[in-house]
């Protein structure tokens, strides 16, 4: 029994009773739902909807009953076809489409399913909106076209081509110096539509590569998720040398983790550091992550006259909204995900890897070198475990006034409870699907991270005896 509706979209495991898992009736129900809050708000009269899907096994399923129910709906479709989360964003906006779902679980295992659900600019729903789509959902209050206003069907597989034509035509991308570097690279697409687009690109840049998993079956050799438990196989290949960097997506191509030339890890959360610090060597401007990344960014961001860094509510939409308020050049989220504004509000790892390349082709270091570079802070992960009728906000609340005013601290509730000591952080949010206090925290040490994290859990667990 795994179905979740949220704000950002629907996600579940594929089979099983209907409202219990992603199943077809309730694909129907949520697509119409959007459908209907596209119909009602857009301000695009093209009447287009694009569809894309990562390589999940549930796919090809799920990408029938979606592009159905919208030409029920009165959609033109453009289905797309095997592409990524940021494949797909930038066709919503070369389409001038009403909107966009994207078919992905992201880095869920391959028994999960989702839909991500974008807005005429090719960016994910905001809060009011998804509430609506959530509400329209549970009142079935939609209706479907009659016989003569069906949507069209399209099929468009040139949209790879497309987003890496925009990654390399970026300014601060230059392809001629990744090709002078003669880079060796290896990656892994963990079965999925990396394993499509990647190569092209790599091509594209005259970088030689090694892939592994490159098949996009969507049976997922590994866990999805990129973290360094996750992917003993590239890490043995980088182990064994002959290779510059190792590059590693999630399925839907939007988040980017590195590796060194010696097999270590370069940290996911240093992706979006690194791209930040060579983007405001030649754009200088304000920098945005949400409350759970690293506190380097800041750190690198300060380093250039007349920059500052600003936090934003854990959640992609989130990020995007902080970097418009702020006017950042640059922004993302500390799971590898990189937002450049220069190229589409968006995670793009190919976007990325490009702009990584070029930075390593410019400063002529390996790879270990440049993140040697900069600070060292390692992050801890825990969880407080709680009785569903436990009152979180309650609890989040009196931690929050706890900390509020003493010296050398600094307390931001925009999105939980982040509290910022001098050398460390420590940020709780509440898990909107079960009954968990997420712990993150940040020191200089994986154990004075984990310390100071315990530290703060210990007074969660006083507040609840």
């Amino acid at each position: 029994m795994s179905l979740i509706k949220s704000i950002s979209g629907i996600r579940g495991t594929i089979g099983g009773r209907a409202g219990d898992t992603l199943n077809p009736l309730d694909i129907v129900k949520f697509t119409s739902a959007y459908a209907t809050l596209i119909r009602r708000t857009t301000p695009i009269t093209t009447n287009k909807i694009v569809v894309g899907r990562d390589a999940r096994i549930s796919g090809e399923m799920v990408k029938n009953v979606v592009c159905g129910t919208l030409m029920g709906m009165g959609f033109d479709v453009v289905n797309i076809g095997l592409a990524s989360t940021p494949t797909t964003e930038i066709a919503v906006t070369m389409e001038e489409a009403c909107g966009g779902i994207i078919i992905t679980a992201s880095h869920n295992p391959r028994f999960w399913n989702a839909l991500k659900l974008l807005n005429e600019h090719g960016e994910f729903l905001n809060k009011a909106q998804g509430e609506e789509v959530l509400r329209i959902a549970e009142a079935e209050d939609f209706e479907y076209a009659d016989v003569d206003h069906l949507g069209k069907y399209r099929e468009d597989d040139s949209y790879d081509q497309k987003h890496i034509d925009m990654v390399l035509g970026l300014d601060l991308v230059d392809v001629e110096a990744v090709k002078k570097a003669k880079f060796k690279v290896a990656f892994d697409a963990v079965n999925s539509v990396g394993g499509i687009i990647l190569p092209k690109l790599f091509d594209q840049l005259g970088v030689e590569y090694t892939g592994m998993f490159t098949e996009p079956t969507g049976d997922f050799q590994h866990n999805p998720e990129p973290l360094e438990k996750n992917l003993g196989d590239i890490k043995a290949l980088m182990q064994k040398g002959g290779q510059d960097i190792g590059f590693v997506v999630d399925p839907d191509v939007d988040r980017l983790a590195l590796f060194c030339e010696d097999g270590t890890m370069y940290g996911e959360e240093y992706t979006l550091v690194t791209v930040a610090d060579y983007i405001l060597q030649h754009t200088p401007g304000n920098t945005v992550s949400n409350l759970s990344s690293t506190r380097a960014l800041r750190d690198v961001t300060e380093k250039y006259a007349g920059c500052q860094y600003s936090a934003a509510a854990v959640g992609e939409v989130n990020v995007v909204t902080k970097m418009r308020e702020v006017g950042a050049v640059i922004g993302g989220e500390g799971n590898g995900g990189v937002i450049y504004p220069a190229a589409h509000s968006g995670r793009d790892a190919l976007v990325g890897i490009a702009l990584i390349l070029t930075y390593l082709a410019k400063r002529g270091m390996k790879t270990s070198e440049l993140r040697a570079t900069y600070p060292p802070y390692c992050i801890a992960k825990n969880r407080i475990d709680l009785t569903p009728d436990t009152d979180v906000d309650a609890i989040l609340a009196k931690v929050k006034d706890m900390y509020t005013g003493k010296e050398g601290t600094e307390v931001n509730d925009i999105d939980g409870v982040k509290i910022d000591f001098p050398e460390k952080w420590v940020h709780l949010r509440k898990s909107n699907t079960e009954p968990i206090i997420r712990v993150y925290s940040e020191a200089a040490t994986m154990e004075a991270a984990d310390e100071i994290g315990k530290q703060i859990m210990d007074v969660v667990y006083s507040m609840t005896k």
